[in-house]
């Protein structure tokens, strides 16, 4: 179970994962190495999963995002299909659904001949697709989604635990 300074932790990793321990032990009001073990913990048991790089898609050519839905034929609860999909480079996503279809798949692609390209020559070599439906994304709003903490994110509330006497 995560305590309140834990849940502070992990907002302040994810609002910036490059924040330094020094930083973080202000903040929450403990020593860097308390921080730092609770890190490693958090880490070692699969709270923290990993520490990625957000990349502008534009400078490397992959401005087209597109959702594509997905039938398969393989048994229900299977992942085979799934997994499959995940392999191709242009998928950041793949999300196993209840309702009509199997998959909801994120990709990146140039250009509208690149998703072509891709659902042709990609989803099309995969033998369990039945179907697919694409919707092309037109702009996107917000990319990035942080997980809730549910902690306490406020200046006042860390200066106030760390006010001598309280």
């Amino acid at each position: 179970m995560l305590d309140p300074t834990d849940r502070l932790i992990l907002a302040i990793l994810q609002a910036n994962a490059r924040t330094a321990n020094a930083d973080i032990a202000r903040q929450v009001g403990l020593a860097p190495s308390a921080v730092l073990g609770r890190i490693r913990k958090l880490e070692r048991t699969g709270v923290i999963r990993g520490y990625d790089l957000r990349i502008d898609p534009h400078a490397l050519g992959a401005g087209l995002v597109a959702y594509v839905f997905v039938h398969s034929e393989e048994r229900i609860g299977g992942l085979e299909t799934g997994r499959q999909i995940a392999r191709l480079p242009e998928v950041q996503e793949v999300h196993q659904i209840a309702g009509e279809d199997c998959y909801l798949v994120k990709v990146r692609v140039a250009d509208t001949e690149g998703l072509g390209t891709l659902l042709r020559e990609g989803f099309g070599a995969l033998k369990n697709i039945r179907s697919t439906r694409t919707t092309i994304v037109l702009s996107t709003i917000k990319e990035h989604a942080p997980i809730p903490t549910g902690a306490k994110f406020e200046r006042t509330a860390r200066s106030a635990r760390r006010t001598p006497g309280r």
